[in-house]
């Protein structure tokens, strides 16, 4: 059984991420202020959780591996997070002409949540490991291991379908790791 969270509806802006950073790393950034940030590592998405926490008081964090896939299925058996059609709710090789795009311009799944099958890959909290045996049973990022690699869900805009962007979908690379694939959203744990 989950624990009770609180998930980003859109994964976290260029905007966002120049109040609490300053600057921005994306690729992108002519795109503007209501595009995915991108180029950052787990690492970097790790420092703004840590100044986004310090300035607002509350406890921000990335989502676990379970949290983001059963917030992306949002209690429905669609092939993507959010229905059938993977360009009705998916930015990918296809349809995105090369780029990312404003969150939020796609069909959100049945929960209110955009892009997570497409846009930019999200960086959750789990170490990557190849199964998900010894996995947390509550939900929880799994820790285990050396950390050599971090996961990323979703899919993002450079990706081909199928079946880059289905809800089970992941891929590994290290904490280091920059690209202009790279983004994040964020999460709560709730009481």
């Amino acid at each position: 059984r989950l624990r009770s969270f609180a998930i980003g509806r859109t994964e976290v802006t260029q905007g966002q991420w120049r109040a609490v950073m300053g600057g921005n790393p994306s690729h992108f950034a002519a795109c503007g202020e209501a595009c995915p940030v991108e180029s950052v590592s787990w690492y970097d998405a790790y420092q703004y959780v840590r100044k986004l926490n310090e300035k607002t008081g509350k406890t921000y964090r990335l989502p676990t591996e379970g949290e983001w896939e059963y917030a992306c299925r949002a209690g429905e058996k669609h092939p993507y997070c959010g229905g059938a059609s993977h360009d009705r709710v998916a930015w990918y090789y296809r349809n995105s002409a090369g780029k990312t795009h404003p969150v939020a311009r796609k069909r959100a799944n049945a929960w209110g949540l955009y892009d997570m099958s497409g846009n930019v890959g999200e960086w959750v909290q789990d170490c990557y490991a190849k199964d998900y045996a010894d996995a947390p049973s509550d939900g929880g990022a799994w820790e285990g291991g050396s950390c050599q690699a971090r996961v990323q869900r979703g899919s993002h805009w450079s990706y081909d379908l199928p079946p880059g962007v289905l809800p089970s979908d992941r891929h590994s690379s290290p904490p280091a790791f920059r690209d202009f694939n790279s983004g994040f959203r964020l999460a709560r744990t709730l009481p």
